[in-house]
C-alpha cells in the first residue's frame, strides 16, 4: 500500500527531534546559536520570518546542501562537520520542517531538528518575527499571514 502524507510525517517524527518555540528562543540568544533554516517559499519568507534565518525552500533543499548546483547554498554546503552543526528547521506549521529535517539528517546533518508548531507556534509564544526589510511584524498581522488558506475544492469530499 502506498504511503500517505500522514505516514511520511509519522516516519519523520520517529527520526527527528522536535523543539518547542520556548526552547528555541534562549538558544538563539546563546553565544553559538543554531542555524535557523526556513524551508518555506520565498514569498512566505519575505512576509515574515525569524530574524537571521536562512531561507532555502524545501523543494531545492538537497541541491542547496551540495556544491556545484544552481541552488547551492554555501551556508549549508560549506559546513565542514555536518554531524556537529546545530540546525533548527522551521516552516509555517511544523510539517514541512519535519520532513526537511528528516532529509537533512539523511544527508548527514545529524544536529537537524524541527521547530514543532512552526512559525504559528512561535508567534503564539509571542516570539519576534520580521519582514523582508527587517521590520518587526506584530503578532496579529503574523497570525493573519500564517493562517491556513484552504479553498473549498481542497477539502475532503463529503458523502
Amino acid at each position: 500500500m502506498p504511503l500517505r502524507y500522514a505516514d511520511l510525517l509519522a516516519q519523520a517524527r520517529a527520526a527527528v527531534r522536535e523543539l518547542m518555540p520556548w526552547d528555541l528562543a534562549p538558544q538563539l540568544a546563546a553565544a553559538a546559536p543554531p542555524l535557523v533554516l526556513d524551508v518555506r517559499e520565498p514569498a512566505e519568507f519575505a512576509a515574515l520570518h525569524i530574524e537571521g534565518a536562512l531561507n532555502v525552500p524545501r523543494g531545492v533543499l538537497e541541491q542547496a546542501c551540495e556544491w556545484d548546483h544552481d541552488e547551492t547554498e554555501p551556508s549549508l554546503a560549506g559546513i565542514g562537520d555536518r554531524a556537529a552543526r546545530a540546525i533548527v528547521v522551521v516552516c509555517r506549521s511544523g510539517k514541512r520542517s519535519l520532513l526537511a529535517a528528516h532529509t537533512l539528517r539523511q544527508l548527514g546533518y545529524e544536529g537537524a531538528v524541527s521547530l514543532a508548531t512552526g512559525l504559528r507556534g512561535w508567534n503564539d509564544a509571542e516570539q519576534p518575527l520580521v519582514d523582508a526589510h527587517g521590520h518587526p511584524v506584530d503578532g496579529d498581522t503574523a497570525e493573519a499571514l500564517l493562517a491556513p488558506r484552504l479553498r473549498p475544492e481542497q477539502r475532503r469530499p463529503r458523502g
